[in-house]
């Protein structure tokens, strides 16, 4: 058998992971969307690398669109097979499809407007919505800890990884030639001390192993420092300076951790007294579904529900759903807190905001996760004075901040946790994928000095043979 890596390889986004039986079976493991990867990311989420008509099934480790996010161009372009995944990450992916397919369409339209006027060639959007309604038919839920059959030859078992709801680590017992192998793929890995989740689960013994390594040379913050720097950010900008804070965050996972954060100041009556807007439709519906699955949340968290049914909403929390309230947020002049997507800071309503509020020096800007260097969020965070926000130039006069510590994924030593079930002499080869490349070889450096013999770093659209 062969892996083929078609993407979040030796980058953070478009997880696409390709595995070829002798028998020619072919079997993908997620099916992201490429982001923040500037005037490239268009092109490469253009081509999948291989055959969407070839494949025969999909196992979706978790909701993100980086790693869900071309499903429906795969559907649309001959991929007739089934979609494996859990039952909350069905739920959810249904959710996040249907906006990104709403992204697609509203960003094809406005750059044809320009471009028609101009005449320059017209852009068709990845996928339409109709095109992602007719994915969600191929999606079939898998409980977590059972064996299932996936394709002749293929069986796979769900672990939860702890990253959001739902997310899963997928293992693959696989028969050829009369020969068993065990491949694991981590997805997205979670961290040991989340606010919300449970831990990432203990794995069957695994001969090859595909991990991501987002955070793989840095230490997470502790987590109680988060609401810490959360609370000093809305009291300097809100209070002492009478600004409005940005808070851009990913619909699913960050946003319900910021809002869980916000709920506990307000328990504490540590909570500034100032209007926090929740200005993201998407993310109102997520939190919404993340609250149908507590049977995945961590044993603090199921304590604290047996006082505040809903660890998600406090007073003084306002949703925005239309977009007429969301412009309107734009003229108040009222210090106040906006939590909006998207986490990058690359589309969607926060996008509008911090054009609107980026040179007042009254406002300030919070990054609150990882963002591709080339995204808005990577360039605010890396110092740029001057940034390019909908083809107008905007001085960076707002204060810049960033809570390091709030990420749903591991950092070294979660990662190394997560392996540390596994024999590292049995363990025969180790991808590192869904990282920067200068951080996955320090991670690869890192491994090699702990026992794992093999590890390697492989390259866009590389293939190697397994057996």
């Amino acid at each position: 058998m062969k892996i083929a890596f078609h993407g979040a390889a030796r980058t953070v986004t478009g997880s696409k992971h390709l595995l070829t039986l002798k028998t020619g079976k072919k079997l993908l493991l997620d099916c992201g969307l490429f982001q923040g990867l500037g005037k490239d990311t268009d092109t490469l989420n253009r081509t999948f690398g291989f055959d969407p008509a070839s494949v025969d099934a999909l196992i979706l480790s978790h909701a993100h669109i980086d790693h869900s996010g071309l499903i429906p161009k795969l559907v649309k372009e001959g991929f007739r097979g089934r979609i494996y995944c859990t039952d909350a990450t069905r739920e959810l992916a249904t959710l996040l499809l249907e906006d990104s397919a709403e992204i697609q369409e509203s960003d094809a339209k406005y750059h044809n407007k320009g471009s028609k006027a101009q005449g320059r060639p017209l852009v068709q959007p990845l996928y339409s919505k109709a095109d992602a309604e007719a994915s969600f038919g191929s999606f079939e839920e898998r409980p977590y800890g059972t064996w299932f059959d996936v394709i002749d030859g293929v069986q796979a078992l769900f672990t939860d990884a702890g990253h959001i709801i739902g997310s899963a680590c997928v293992h693959l017992r696989i028969t050829e030639n009369g020969k068993n192998h065990a491949l694991s793929f981590s997805g997205d890995v979670g961290r040991y001390r989340d606010v919300i989740l449970r831990s990432p689960e203990a794995f069957p013994p695994a001969d090859f192993i595909i991990m991501e390594s987002t955070y793989g040379n840095s230490l997470h913050e502790q987590v109680s420092s988060s609401v810490e720097q959360l609370l000093e950010w809305i009291t300097k900008t809100c209070i002492e300076k009478g600004g409005k804070l940005i808070v851009p965050a990913f619909s699913l996972g960050r946003t319900q951790e910021i809002l869980y954060a916000l709920n506990g100041l307000e328990l504490e009556g540590r909570l500034p007294k100032v209007p926090i807007y929740l200005d993201s439709p998407l993310s109102t519906a997520i939190t919404e579904v993340v609250k149908k699955y507590p049977q995945y949340f961590n044993r603090a968290i199921q304590k604290v529900l047996q006082s505040d049914d809903d660890p998600f909403h406090f007073n003084g929390l306002r949703y925005i759903r239309s977009v007429e309230e969301s412009k309107e947020l734009n003229y108040s002049n009222e210090p106040c807190v906006i939590l909006s997507a998207s986490g990058m800071a690359e589309a969607g309503r926060v996008k509008h905001h911090i054009s609107n509020n980026i040179e007042n020096s009254r406002n300030a800007i919070l990054m609150t996760g990882y963002c591709e260097p080339h995204s808005l969020g990577g360039r605010l965070m890396a110092g740029q004075k001057e940034v390019g926000i909908f083809g107008v130039r905007h001085e960076v006069n707002a204060s810049i901040g960033a809570i390091r510590s709030m990420s749903a994924h591991g950092d070294y030593e979660d990662l190394s946790q997560w392996l540390s079930g596994q024999d590292k002499n049995a363990v025969r080869k180790l991808f590192l994928v869904h990282g920067e490349y200068d951080v996955q070889l320090d991670f690869k450096k890192w491994l090699v000095g702990r026992g794992f013999r093999d590890v390697e770093v492989p390259d866009a659209h590389s293939e190697i043979g397994l057996t």
